[in-house]
């Protein structure tokens, strides 16, 4: 890897300046930083919670918008986030200047990856999940491991833990690194141990096609050391492909009866999701988790896995498993009566299709509402138009918002995702379906026609403007 800007070891840093510091790795990264004892600020267009609170608590002062000045007194380093380009002020600024700069990924991967085994969870679905997830379990095994993820892991009360163990777990991105360096991030990360979910088409904004998503991961695969434990979950068909083309020995986990680690026998009790592991067909562990759907048993599976691999025994897995407390918006149920209120970063068709299959099951005989906010950089476009209204079918009603405008991502209409079209094949296929003109309108309309006992889903990959939170403190007051 290149790395522009940089010269010499970086034990002389002392000062830190973050641009774009409110996305959730770089509040990660703002964290650790300020927690090895250097001086952290950053700036951002805007910051708003949970970013805003987290960075707030940590002491790390923010500049609101991108300026020259925001750089005075000179840091000794800046780390430039993926969402900025070569044109922004404080980069231009930068670069005029001199000033020693380097990517996120590759900051993590120098400041705190150095003398640790490097546990990435990489894929399409489930990686954040699986990430805080698999922190969760060597925690509870006395592990003492670091962690990096994408989400506030409830059970360490944020997104990054530095521990004294010899593991570093962390969230590996398939997003570009930086206007500098347009490879992935999880490229930066030394892998010593895998986990690869599903390969499927996303990040419509930088990558072409599913065979550009594909080579990402297939080098990512390449990286990992002859020796080091990988598993790849064979459920998902892209990513038994993507293993073939890496030309890479894997143990593979899932549902199906091909896996060499698999759950049978899974079932939602109410509280929790019960299957059984098994191992070339003998009987593991049997477990039961607290988070809901096939998805969920797949995450558990591919940790419960992976953690054999590095010696640990099911019954110090168990524990952490079993207690585990989930991310915030994954599934996170925010109310429960008179309405269960269910917030959810599903923003893909496969992602939204298990959730609702996951709800469904776990709530069994009640009307289910999905609303879907197109928000993701590929959820706006027309790549997964029919397979949006195909996903959705597994609600009674849905409710789905306007796409998502962006100053920095304008699409014309023909490249725009239908919503109007997603609505008139739901209502074909005997759904009740609406695309009220804004939130305040999606809002008015729950609260007219969700009844007690129903169970309401928000799946977006943003905030949607505070909606789901709004929708739970207002069910009091619904229209009976």
């Amino acid at each position: 890897m290149s790395e522009p800007g940089i010269v010499g070891d970086l034990s002389a840093v002392r000062r830190v300046h973050l641009i774009a510091i409110s996305g959730v790795a770089m509040t990660s990264l703002a964290g650790m930083l300020k927690s090895r004892g250097l001086e952290v600020r950053g700036s951002d267009q805007n910051v708003y919670p949970p970013a805003s609170t987290l960075l707030e608590r940590l002491g790390v002062p923010v500049r609101i918008g991108y300026r020259p000045e925001n750089l005075d007194p000179a840091p000794d380093l800046v780390v430039v986030g993926n969402a900025v380009s070569r044109t922004n002020p404080e980069v231009a600024a930068m670069l005029e200047r001199g000033l020693p700069f380097i990517s996120m990924a590759d900051a993590i991967r120098r400041f705190f990856l150095a003398g640790k085994r490097s546990l990435v969870v990489a894929g399409t679905h489930g990686k954040t999940t699986s990430t805080a997830m698999l922190a969760w379990v060597l925690v509870s095994a006395g592990r003492d491991p670091s962690l990096m993820v994408g989400g506030e892991a409830l059970d360490f009360g944020g997104n990054f833990r530095l521990g004294k163990g010899q593991d570093f777990v962390i969230e590996g991105d398939e997003y570009d690194t930086a206007f500098f360096d347009k490879g992935p991030k999880f490229l930066h990360y030394q892998p010593r141990g895998l986990i690869l979910t599903a390969v499927e088409f996303d990040h419509a904004d930088i990558y072409r096609d599913l065979d550009q998503v594909k080579a990402a991961f297939v080098k990512l695969l390449k990286i990992v050391p002859h020796g080091a434990p990988v598993l790849a979950c064979t459920d998902f068909p892209q990513t038994e492909e993507t293993v073939r083309e890496s030309g890479r020995s894997v143990e593979r986990f899932g549902l199906a009866p091909s896996a060499s680690w698999r759950a049978v026998d899974v079932r939602d009790e109410g509280a929790r999701t019960r299957f059984t592991v098994r191992f070339d067909g003998g009987a593991e562990a049997e477990l039961a988790i607290p988070p809901m759907g096939e998805m969920n048993v797949r995450n558990a599976l591919g940790v419960f896995a992976l953690c054999r691999r590095l010696g640990l025994s099911a019954t110090d897995i168990r524990p952490g498993l079993e207690s585990f407390r989930g991310v915030r918006r994954r599934q996170e149920v925010i109310r429960e009566e008179p309405v269960i209120v269910i917030d959810d970063f599903a923003h893909h068709p496969t992602a939204i299709a298990g959730t609702l299959e996951a709800v469904r099951r776990r709530y069994p005989g009640r009307k289910l509402w999905a609303v879907f906010e197109p928000r993701s950089n590929t959820s706006r476009r027309r790549t997964f138009q029919k397979e949006f209204a195909e996903a959705l079918r597994g609600a009674d009603a849905a409710v789905v918002a306007s796409v998502f405008f962006k100053e920095t991502d304008p699409l014309p209409e023909s490249d725009r995702l239908s919503v109007s079209r997603i609505v008139e094949d739901l209502r074909v296929a005997g759904r009740e379906a609406e695309t009220p003109p804004d939130n305040d309108a999606i809002l008015e309309h729950l609260g007219r026609s969700v009844r007690p006992g129903d169970v309401v889903v928000f799946m977006s990959n943003g905030s949607f403007g505070g909606l789901p939170r709004r929708f739970a403190e207002a069910t009091g007051t619904l229209r009976h």
